[in-house]
């Protein structure tokens, strides 16, 4: 097992709607959102974690390959090798287990499958958006305000409204994801496979929310070769 090459896909990561990727449990201060974004504690600018980025592409191309009900909605891991799985499933299964890799706790023991292959770095402000926002004095984010509506009055119910923060549309983030090839990987064409995993997250949204039209996004790609393969790329029925 040799590592041939590292591929790197790369570019900007654009809102087309407002992002919500939480925080977590933070200190909370009067007047301010129950809900923030996660934030860089040097900058205090909004930023995309690669994890985001990973367990949401990965979590759609799980759901594409029919597997969650083998898995039981569990992370395909490799035990899942182990089952009559057909051709074109265990293919999928091995292609998510080589980019995306499997817990700790799960081997590998055919060794079939080696090391994790792709990185998802953080995606942080491009330098146009940091321009654009301080030359116009425009916030990084915006506080969005949800009510539960009662169906019958028409009015707002529950315990008042819940306040949310979102980076806003408009801004965009760089990204970059690497890829290993090995020479175990000739027959699998894994940057195709990645490809159509951005390009259902671009088909559904990533961050919190999304059924409500949070997280909508586009890849711009650098190099003009894989924007061409994008474009061309059809998620579903591959």
């Amino acid at each position: 097992m040799q590592l041939v090459k590292i591929a790197e896909i790369s570019g900007r990561i654009i809102l087309k709607s407002g992002l919500h990727i939480g925080a977590g449990d933070l200190e909370m201060h009067i007047g301010g959102t129950d809900n923030p974004v996660v934030k860089n504690p040097y900058t205090n600018e909004p930023y995309i974690p690669g994890s985001s980025l990973k367990g949401k592409v990965r979590s759609l191309l799980e759901m594409r390959s029919g597997l969650m009900g083998d898995t039981q909605g569990k992370p395909v891991g490799f035990s899942i090798l182990q089952k009559n799985l057909s051709e074109k499933s265990a293919g999928e299964a091995r292609k998510i287990l080589k980019i995306f890799g499997s817990s700790g706790a799960d081997t590998d023991e055919n060794g079939e499958i080696g090391p994790t292959r792709g990185s998802f770095a953080d995606c942080y402000l491009t330098a146009e958006s940091r321009l654009m926002a301080s030359a116009n004095n425009l916030p990084l984010t915006e506080v969005k305000s949800e009510n539960s509506i009662n169906r019958i009055s028409g009015t707002a119910s529950g315990g008042g409204p819940r306040f949310t923060e979102r980076v806003a549309a408009g801004l965009s983030f760089d990204f970059s994801i690497t890829l290993k090839e090995l020479d175990i990987d000739s027959s699998d064409d894994l940057v195709d496979f990645l490809l159509q995993g951005l390009k259902l997250l671009e088909l559904d949204a990533l961050g919190g929310s999304g059924s409500r039209g949070y997280g909508r996004v586009e890849f711009e790609f650098a190099d003009p070769e894989l924007k061409q393969r994008f474009a061309e790329t059809s998620p579903i029925g591959n």
